[in-house]
């Protein structure tokens, strides 16, 4: 399907909500991101944003805001709170991005990168924690599924040509 090539609507008294595979992915991911957000809140005063931002900055090293935004799949405004409130805590520095100097580079600082050091096995803890009554192989399938998932919606958005 192309994103030229929406989808007919069907009958409406066929959707139940508790059945809608969108409902479903947007309760499920909501009650793990409050779960995860009031631990990361509570114990190093960040946002899911926040949180998001220094682990993509811990993988990927210095990139732009725009590199944020595509990894995160969060919007732009979102994406520059969550990098003033860490610079603010000196979390992440700014520099001149020297290939468009109309925009930064961002990059965790030392205590960035002291910080993700530290809440990484937390977030690791509540992974496992998730997943403990799946077994691994549903636990890749969960995965392969979700991306696959994310990707046709990035089709039907017109955002990508293909469904991997």
């Amino acid at each position: 399907m192309t994103a030229q090539s929406r989808p007919e609507p069907t009958d409406s008294a066929a959707l139940q909500l508790d059945a809608y595979l969108p409902y479903r992915l947007s309760v499920a991911s909501n009650a793990v991101s409050r779960l995860i957000a009031r631990a990361y809140e509570d114990r190093f005063g960040l946002t899911i944003p926040q949180w998001r931002l220094i682990c993509v900055l811990a993988e990927d090293g210095p990139v732009n805001q725009s590199a944020l935004v595509a990894r995160t799949g969060m919007d732009k405004v979102t994406v520059s709170r969550a990098a003033q409130g860490l610079a603010k805590r000196h979390l992440l520095e700014r520099s001149q991005n020297d290939q468009d100097g109309r925009s930064h580079v961002v990059a965790l600082s030392l205590e960035g990168t002291r910080l993700h050091a530290e809440v990484a096995p937390l977030a690791l803890a509540y992974e496992a924690a998730l997943i403990c009554g799946l077994d691994p192989s549903e636990v890749a399938l969960l995965k392969r599924l979700l991306m696959r998932l994310q990707s046709a919606a990035g089709v039907l958005a017109g955002e990508r040509s293909e469904v991997g």
